[in-house]
């Protein structure tokens, strides 16, 4: 699944590790989501989504298999 945390982060000017403080997550997770080999959990993009005032479906790109 594809998504925009590395754009949404770099535009408030964030590095990695402080997304991850906010988040409460590592930074390693936050370099795994932002390269895609991570698909965060239910939760974990409600987080990413209320931290960026956006709707998850703004933060994640979800596209169905043809």
């Amino acid at each position: 699944m594809q998504n925009r945390i590395q754009e949404l982060r770099k535009e408030r000017r964030m590095t990695q590790s402080e997304l991850a403080d906010h988040l409460e997550v590592t930074r390693q997770t936050i370099i795994s989501l932002e390269n895609g080999r991570y698909n965060a959990s239910l939760l974990l993009a409600h987080k990413v989504a209320r931290f960026f005032d956006l709707a998850i479906e703004e933060v994640f790109i979800f596209e169905e298999e043809q």
